[in-house]
Order: C-alpha cells, then sequence, then structure tokens
C-alpha cells in the first residue's frame, strides 16, 4: 500500500531584502495592519564572509510570517538586493477575509495609494487587491469567491487535464466565474 505524502502544514516565513527596515515596518505594520513579531539582529559567516543584517518578521494570522532583511554593510545590501521584477507575475499573495481587505483598502487610501501602486482584480473565483511595498515587491491581499470549496474540487479534478490542454496549445480561457 502506498503511503501518502506528507505536506508541509503551513508556510513559516518567506524572506526578502528590504532597502529601509523602517519604511518597511510602516507599510506592514501600520498600513497592511501585519503586526511586527520579531526582530532579529545577527551577524553569521555566509558565503564567505561575516554578514551582519537585521531580520524583521511581521506576522500572519496563521502563524507565518513575511520577513525582511537589511544588512549593515553597504555591499551586502547592494549583493542580495532588493531586486524586484519589473512584472506583476512576479508577487506575494496572502489570504483575508472582506472585513480585511476592506481595511486594508482603506487603510491604503489614508495613505495615499493610488494606481498603479494599487489596483484592483475581479478574476470571479476571488477579488484581489495589489499593492506595490516600498521596495517594489507586489503584495496581493486575495478574498475568495463565497463558492470556493465547489470552485476547489472542480479544478482539482481537472487540474492535470487543463494543463495538457493548454500545453497541447489549447489556450481557450477556462475561466467561467468571471
Amino acid at each position: 500500500m502506498a503511503t501518502a505524502l506528507k505536506l508541509p502544514s503551513r508556510l513559516h516565513h518567506t524572506a526578502y531584502v528590504a532597502r529601509n527596515l523602517e519604511a518597511t515596518r510602516q507599510f506592514y505594520e501600520e498600513v497592511i495592519g501585519l503586526p511586527l513579531i520579531a526582530t532579529w539582529c545577527e551577524s553569521d559567516e555566509l558565503f564567505g564572509a561575516v554578514r551582519t543584517y537585521c531580520h524583521c518578521f511581521f506576522g500572519l494570522a496563521d502563524g507565518g510570517a513575511l520577513a525582511f532583511f537589511q544588512f549593515a554593510e553597504g555591499g551586502d545590501q547592494t549583493l542580495f538586493g532588493p531586486r524586484m521584477p519589473e512584472t506583476p507575475f512576479h508577487h506575494i499573495a496572502l489570504k483575508v477575509d472582506r472585513e480585511t481587505q476592506q481595511g486594508i483598502e482603506r487603510r491604503l487610501e489614508a495613505a495615499g495609494y493610488k494606481p498603479p501602486r494599487t489596483y484592483v482584480l475581479e478574476h470571479g473565483y476571488c477579488r484581489s487587491v495589489y499593492v506595490t511595498d516600498p521596495d517594489g515587491m507586489i503584495c496581493e491581499f486575495t478574498l475568495d469567491d463565497p463558492r470556493v470549496e465547489a470552485i476547489n474540487r472542480e479544478q482539482v479534478g481537472k487540474a492535470h487535464a487543463e494543463l495538457r490542454r493548454w500545453l497541447a496549445g489549447d489556450h481557450t480561457s477556462n475561466n467561467t466565474y468571471r
């Protein structure tokens, strides 16, 4: 009998380099509403040199976190980032409920965030608010459609067939929820 794969339980954290941790803190804590839950100030031998850095974690409801580094030395800062690609297809998406999404939208507006730094897409299966952070990373705050469980059951049942169809050249949209 085959043993089922055990999946990771949740995202522990995802990490990025910030140019200015105070601007990052203000954005994620004061505008978005993620609490600063840990700040680690460290020096480690990494990649052939001692690197001194600060590492801040902003908490998510499930216990995961968004983490950001800033290096003490300019050379390390330049070497390790941030280098955000100029594309909306490289971003982090966080699941939110309606109240949380509305609160984020209100705080973004109050903080002066306007298009193109923030925009909304109605995907049909979800509603997404996108915003660009102080370092150019795009963050998406996603509210699932109320039918999400049925939609997910339908998608998982045909995911492989839909991928094969698309890769074979049939690029017809299968999003019937828009």
